[in-house]
């Protein structure tokens, strides 16, 4: 990996195993690099990422935005600008340190009322973040939303997650296609997850978008997911974890 920073965003149909990848990526990162600073960002409203990592965090993003809102439904105008002038330091106090990495959920924007001004703030949490990390790892809303949304507004890396279905593989290319128009990136890349037949690489269109790896079905992950386990217990030989370090390598992080 360079000396520059590292962001790596996800994107794709919601149930291909997005949030698995990205928490295994964090895993493989952790693992290769114990001297960076590494973070991991859900991004989803669905709150998925936390569970994969084995962390429990007592607020988000999102409720420093509710408390804006509230001030200013209240009429408290001068509280949310202080409010805002203080996000960077309470967005920190959101932060969950974990063994090698830290944690940071969004939560769920969309509710409890729409300020243009309060909302766009939270489009600055990557950046604001990301300068005192040197690896970023967002786990994105599924579908196209957080990209139509500018969410992810600058990455260096967009790893795509498909499995192979048809709607999975139109989803990201439509993603890509967006993304390409709001989205400065400097690599991209599609995993196919659940791929037990090798046979499928000849009919899946991709529309030409790089193919980081295919990983089949995980019998380990499927358990770990049902017991509630974290992707750190995940063995290294897993082939969720595997191919999220067969990805690194072909985005030329590892």
């Amino acid at each position: 990996m360079s000396d520059g920073k590292v962001i790596i965003a996800f994107a794709g149909k919601g149930g291909v195993g997005k949030t698995s990848l990205s928490a295994s990526f964090v895993k493989v990162l952790v693992s290769k690099f114990p001297d960076k600073r590494i973070l991991a960002i859900d991004a989803d409203p669905a709150i998925g990422l936390s569970t994969a990592l084995g962390i429990q965090p007592e607020s988000t993003i999102d409720d420093i935005r509710k408390a804006i809102v509230t001030n200013v439904e209240k009429g408290n105008t001068r509280d949310a600008i202080e409010l805002l002038n203080e996000a960077r330091f309470r967005i920190f106090d959101t932060l969950v340190e974990a063994d090698g990495f830290s944690f940071i959920a969004v939560g769920r924007p969309e509710a409890a009322g729409c300020y243009c001004k309060v909302n766009s703030y939270l489009k600055e949490v990557i950046s604001i973040l990301s300068d005192e990390f040197d690896i970023v790892v967002i786990d994105g809303e599924a579908g196209i939303e957080q990209i139509n949304r500018r969410v992810m507004e600058k990455v260096t890396h967009l790893v795509l997650v498909t499995d192979p279905s048809k709607k999975g593989t139109q989803v990201v290319k439509t993603i890509l296609s967006v993304a390409d128009e709001l989205v400065m990136y400097e690599k991209a890349g599609v995993v196919v997850n659940r791929m037990n037949d090798a046979a499928l690489k000849d009919v899946l269109d991709l529309g030409g978008i790089p193919v980081l790896a295919y990983i089949p079905d995980d019998a380990n992950l499927q358990y770990f997911d049902i017991c509630g386990k974290s992707v750190f217990d995940l063995p290294d030989g897993s082939p969720v974890v595997k191919g999220a370090e067969q990805a690194l390598y072909a985005l030329g992080i590892l």
